[in-house]
C-alpha cells in the first residue's frame, strides 16, 4: 500500500489532459512505441472525433523511482462544464490531481471550479504549466495567474510540453513524492467503493472500483450494499490498457470486478462493495449523487425498436450514471422515454452513442429544466415538481412557480467586459459580486441566472462576443420565483405534447409566433388544409393554415353543362370536410428534429 499512489489530471477543455496521459503512459513503458497512438485513453470514435474527453478512463502504470517499484492509478478525466460529475467521480477515488493549465490561454472557468473541487476532497494538487514549447507561449504571465490562485510558490509549479515529452518524469517524481499513499486497514472488513462500470456482452457488467479497507479475492462472495444483493467474484484484475486478470486486489488499488450481473440495475456508482461473509457495519460516505440539469424527452424512430431502445439506455447508463430516464408516452410519437441530462452537450453526446454504439435512432424533444410549482392551499397537493411541460397545471390552480437558478462563474478579458455583462442581463442574469482581477486584463465575474437561459445558446453567444477568449462555468444555487408561461401547439385542433415548452412570460409571445410560422413549413401539406395554432396559458396567440393539396377533379370534364362540374366540385368539397374531421396529420420525425434546432 506504500507503493501506491493514486492521481486523476484535471483541468479546462482542451488544456492537454490526455496529451499528459499519453506522455505518462509513453515514459513509464506501459504502451509501446509502435502501439502509441494519439489520446491513447479516449477510446470513443467520439472522444477522437471532437477532440474531447466524455468518459474517465482508468489505468494503471509501473514507475522505479529510488530502486523502488511503484503502482500508479491515474483516471484521465473530461474537461467540458457538462461532465464535472466524471470528474468528482474520479476525484473521489484518488488522493492527488494534476491540476493542467495552458500557458497560451491561462486559467478558465473550468480550471478554478476543478481546483475547488479537489481540495474540497483534500486532494494533494500539483500544478503543471503545459504548451511551454509554443511559440504564443505566455508562460510568466500564466505562472503569475497559477500562484495567485492557488497559493503557491513559482518554483512549485512543473512546466511541460505533453506533446514533446518536456518535464514527463518531473511529473512523475512529483506524484512519487508529492501524492500521499492510500490510508486504509488491510484487516478490516472489506469496502470497495464503486467508481464507474460498463456492459460487455460476453461478461456482464463490470465495476470498476477502489479498495478503501481489505482486500478482494479472486472467488469471494461479494455484497453490494444498496441492493443488498451477493455475487461471486469470478475475475478480478488491474486496469492497464487491457485487463490484467489477478488472484488478489489489495488496500488502495484499483481494479474491476466481473460477477456475471446481467441486469444493470443491480450495480450503482457510489455503491459500496462488501464481503458477503464477514460485511463491513456501513457504507462509504462521501460520494455525491449527480443531479440531472437538463430534461428532454427521447423516442425511437423506428416504433418497433422501443424495446431495444430501453436495453439500449440501461447499459449506456452503467457507463454514464449521470444520465438518467423513465418511460413515458406521446399521442403523435408514440412510447419513448423522459431522460435527465447534465447539458445540452451531455444529451447530444447521448443521442450520438445510442446511435452509433447501440444502432437506435431516435428523436429527442425541446430540453426543459426542473420547476417547482406551488398550487392552491384548497388543493390537497401543495408542491409539485414538473420537468415536463405535458404535466404543468392548469393556470388558475397554481400560486406561484419557482424556476432552478445557477451560480455562473465567467472568466475574460477586460475588454469584452461590456459585451458579456450585456448578454447576462439579457439573459436575466444579476450580477451578485464585484468584478474580480486575477491579473491585470483578466477578469472574473459571477452572476445569478435561470438555468433555462444558459441551457440552449448561451455559450455560443459567450464565445462569439469575446472572440473566443470568455469561458464560464455553473453550479446549481436553488429555486426562485418566476413568471413562466406555457407554450402549447395545436395542429388540426390536437394537442402536439412533445412541441411544448415552458418560457418567461417577456418571450411567449415572441416565441408562440415563431414556432407557428416554422412549423407551417416543416409540416408537409395534405389532402385537407391543417390550421396550426399556439396558445399560451390557453389562449391562442398565433396561427398559420397549411392549404390543402390541390387536385383538378373537373379535368375530365370537357365541354357540356357547368353543371356537371359544379357538382364534382361540391363532392370534392363535402369530402374534404370529412376528411379534415376524421383525417390524421402525419408529422415527419425530421420535423421534430429540425424544430429542436430552431428553437435553439
Amino acid at each position: 500500500m506504500h507503493y501506491i499512489r493514486n492521481f486523476c489530471i484535471i483541468a479546462h477543455i482542451d488544456h492537454g489532459k490526455s496529451t499528459l496521459a499519453d506522455r505518462l503512459l509513453e515514459f513509464t513503458k506501459t504502451v509501446s512505441e509502435e502501439k502509441n497512438k494519439h489520446q491513447l485513453l479516449d477510446n470513443m470514435d467520439l472522444e477522437r472525433e471532437r477532440g474531447i474527453t466524455i468518459k474517465s478512463h482508468a489505468v494503471q502504470m509501473e514507475y522505479k523511482y529510488n530502486n523502488q517499484i511503484y503502482r500508479l492509478n491515474l483516471i484521465d478525466t473530461p474537461g467540458h462544464v457538462d461532465f464535472s460529475y466524471e470528474v468528482s467521480r474520479s476525484i473521489s477515488a484518488c488522493e492527488g490531481a494534476l491540476l493542467v493549465v495552458d500557458c497560451t490561454k491561462s486559467v478558465q472557468a473550468q480550471t478554478v471550479s476543478n481546483l475547488y473541487l479537489a481540495l474540497k476532497k483534500n486532494l494533494v494538487v500539483i500544478p503543471i504549466l503545459n504548451k511551454i514549447d509554443l511559440s504564443d507561449s505566455r508562460s510568466e504571465y500564466v505562472i503569475e495567474e497559477m500562484v495567485e490562485l492557488m497559493g503557491c510558490a513559482p518554483e512549485d509549479i512543473i512546466s511541460v510540453s505533453a506533446k514533446n515529452g518536456l518535464g514527463i518524469k518531473k511529473v512523475l517524481d512529483k506524484i512519487v513524492t508529492q501524492i500521499p499513499h492510500p490510508n486504509g486497514d488491510p484487516k478490516s472488513p472489506l469496502q470497495a467503493l464503486i467508481f464507474d462500470s460498463l456492459y460487455n456482452p460476453f461478461t456482464g457488467v463490470e465495476a470498476y472500483f477502489i479498495v478503501k479497507n481489505g482486500c478482494v479475492q479472486k472467488g469471494q462472495k461479494l455484497q453490494f450494499m444498496s441492493t443488498g444483493k451477493i455475487y461471486c467474484a469470478y475475475e478480478i484484475g488491474t486496469l492497464k490498457l487491457k485487463h490484467i486478470s489477478k488472484s488478489k486486489i489489495e488496500t488502495g488499488d484499483v481494479g474491476y470486478v466481473v460477477s456475471g450481473i446481467k441486469n444493470t440495475y443491480e450495480v450503482k456508482v457510489g455503491d459500496t462493495i462488501t464481503d458477503a461473509k464477514n460485511p463491513a457495519l456501513k457504507a462509504i460516505s462521501g460520494f455525491e449523487e449527480s443531479k440531472p440539469m437538463v430534461f428532454a424527452s427521447i423516442y425511437p424512430v423506428n416504433s418497433d425498436q422501443y424495446e431495444e431502445l430501453r436495453s439500449s439506455m440501461g447499459k449506456l447508463q452503467l457507463n454514464d450514471a449521470a444520465f438518467t430516464f423513465k418511460t413515458e408516452s406521446s399521442p403523435a410519437l408514440g412510447f419513448g422515454f423522459h431522460c435527465g441530462f447534465l447539458g445540452l452537450l451531455h444529451m447530444e453526446i447521448v443521442r450520438e452513442r445510442l446511435k452509433r454504439e447501440y444502432g437506435v435512432s431516435v428523436i429527442i424533444t425541446i430540453p426543459n429544466v426542473s420547476y417547482r410549482i406551488f398550487m392552491k392551499k384548497t388543493l390537497n397537493q401543495e408542491v409539485i415538481e414538473v420537468n415536463n411541460p405535458s404535466d404543468f397545471p392548469e393556470t388558475e390552480k397554481i400560486q406561484k412557480i419557482e424556476e432552478p437558478y445557477v451560480f455562473v462563474s465567467i472568466l475574460t478579458k477586460e475588454e469584452y467586459l461590456g459585451n458579456v455583462i450585456s448578454l447576462c442581463i439579457g439573459k436575466r442574469g444579476k450580477i451578485i459580486e464585484n468584478q474580480r482581477y486575477l491579473t491585470s486584463g483578466r477578469v472574473q465575474i459571477m452572476f445569478e441566472m435561470p438555468l433555462s437561459e444558459i441551457i440552449f445558446d448561451f455559450y455560443d453567444k459567450l464565445k462569439t462576443i469575446s472572440s473566443g477568449y470568455a469561458s464560464f462555468d455553473y453550479n446549481f444555487l436553488g429555486y426562485r420565483n418566476s413568471n413562466l408561461k406555457k407554450i402549447t401547439v395545436l395542429i388540426n385542433h390536437k394537442k402536439i405534447d412533445p412541441l411544448s415548452l415552458l418560457v418567461h412570460k417577456n418571450e411567449a409571445f415572441f416565441m408562440a409566433r415563431k414556432i407557428c410560422k416554422k412549423l407551417s413549413v416543416l409540416i408537409p401539406k395534405h389532402q385537407f388544409s391543417i390550421p396550426i395554432q399556439v396558445s399560451i396559458s390557453g389562449k391562442i396567440v398565433a396561427r398559420e393554415t397549411i392549404k390543402a393539396l390541390r387536385k383538378n377533379v373537373t379535368e375530365k370534364c370537357y365541354g357540356g353543362d357547368v353543371s356537371r362540374k359544379r357538382k364534382l366540385l361540391e363532392k370534392q368539397k363535402k369530402g374534404k370536410k370529412k376528411m379534415r374531421q376524421i383525417g390524421k396529420v402525419e408529422i415527419p420525425s425530421s420535423a421534430f428534429i429540425t424544430f429542436l434546432k430552431v428553437n435553439n
